[in-house]
């Protein structure tokens, strides 16, 4: 085993350098790279596909089958790099100012480098394989896509762990739940004519505004006290299909943040009732939100190591976007998990996205406690 397995800053580099931007989604390489270092750490490891060079990939103890230990999730999948400039390329990896620069350097990958230089280094300190299962998946940013295919998977069967760590970025602050989603399809049909006799045609477009203005202007329900309130935002639109024709289609996309699962209910019907009855409606995603209570003995473990780290305590913390857990948890029979990475939530999906090399430190520090803490051999 090379010393580089157990450095979390250059495993962060050779993750980044390695594009996986979803869409369209290619995992295969990230996996393959990160499937070399498990297996070299001690790990049995299997693939698993879900579409052409789409990856998730499980390893566990030789021998061993997954679960009953502490596991760890994170998703090898990035966003799509935007229309701005970066001041650094977004697949070099390149560090400036205490910070390594690149797509997926907070959102993920950070937290994946992080745990797998920890197992690193529990090999190297004790020339054992830590008992911990590792799931990486692909298709997280498009709604979990791996993890749903991943836990039908006949290796994952009766699978329960003492905790999950979700490694996506909340500066190393043990994070006890998220929002559930939603996301919603709106199509009008209209009827086509010359733009110079608009009258003869029916306007999709004004079918569709209409509806997103009825949309903008709905109530959707009441704050929990801990996830906070549900939003509603309508995130992309296309209509028409030249200049001088009046379109006769037109849709539009919801994205619904969700703070209890009896609102996805209550939020399809309000959105559905925004449209008239030339629209459709399709669900594209639905995603229940999740959460570990504060005093479950794994959150306070994860909580009490993080703050040993330096990490300043804030109390109970949730955030507002999802992650595997939602789809993980509940399949492995309710385990309890804690959303806990080094990157940072500021910089996620952003231009210029970094991950500070301290935070990236603390992290492969606090994972190598928790395998200790939560599966000693």
């Amino acid at each position: 085993m090379t010393g580089k397995h157990t450095d979390p800053v250059v495993l962060l580099q050779d993750l980044i350098r390695i594009p996986s931007v979803n869409p369209p989604g290619d995992e295969a390489a990230c996996a393959a790279l990160c499937a070399d270092i498990l297996t070299d750490i001690g790990f049995e490891v299997t693939l698993h596909t879900f579409g052409e060079r789409r990856v998730n990939l499980v390893a566990r103890p030789p021998g061993k089958p997954p679960g009953n230990n502490l596991g760890f999730s994170g998703h090898l999948d990035t966003v799509p790099l935007g229309g701005s400039a970066w001041a650094y390329p977004p697949f070099s990896g390149a560090i400036a100012d205490g910070r390594v620069y690149g797509r997926g350097s907070s959102d993920m990958k950070g937290g994946i480098a992080a745990f797998i230089a920890a197992c690193g280094r529990h090999y190297a300190r004790t020339g054992c394989c830590p008992d911990v299962t590792v799931i990486l998946t692909g298709g997280e940013e498009t709604g979990c896509e791996g993890a749903t295919a991943l836990v039908s998977d006949p290796l994952l069967a009766d699978c329960c762990f003492t905790g999950l760590l979700i490694g996506e970025s909340t500066r190393n602050y043990p994070v006890i739940g998220h929002k559930g989603v939603l996301w919603f399809e709106c199509t009008a049909e209209g009827r086509t004519a010359h733009a110079a006799m608009p009258d003869l045609g029916v306007n999709a477009i004004y079918r569709a505004t209409d509806a997103i203005m009825r949309i903008r202007s709905v109530d959707p329900g009441k704050e929990d006290p801990v996830l906070g309130k549900n939003t509603v935002t309508v995130g992309m639109f296309h209509g028409g299909m030249n200049i001088n024709s009046v379109p006769d289609r037109a849709c539009f996309s919801v994205d619904a943040r969700t703070s209890s699962a009896e609102a996805h209910s209550g939020i399809s019907r309000t959105i559905r009732g925004c449209l008239c009855s030339a629209m459709s409606l399709q669900t594209l995603l639905d995603i229940p939100p999740h959460i570990t209570a504060f005093d479950h003995p794994f959150a306070q473990a994860v909580h009490a190591l993080a703050i040993r780290h330096g990490v300043v305590d804030r109390g109970t913390v949730t955030v507002p976007y999802f992650t595997d857990a939602a789809i993980f948890s509940p399949a492995f029979k309710n385990s309890p998990s804690v959303i806990i990475g080094p990157g940072e939530p500021d910089v996620a999906h952003k231009t210029d996205e970094y991950c500070p090399v301290e935070s990236l430190m603390t992290a492969a520090n606090l994972y190598s406690d928790c395998i200790d803490f939560f599966s000693p051999n």
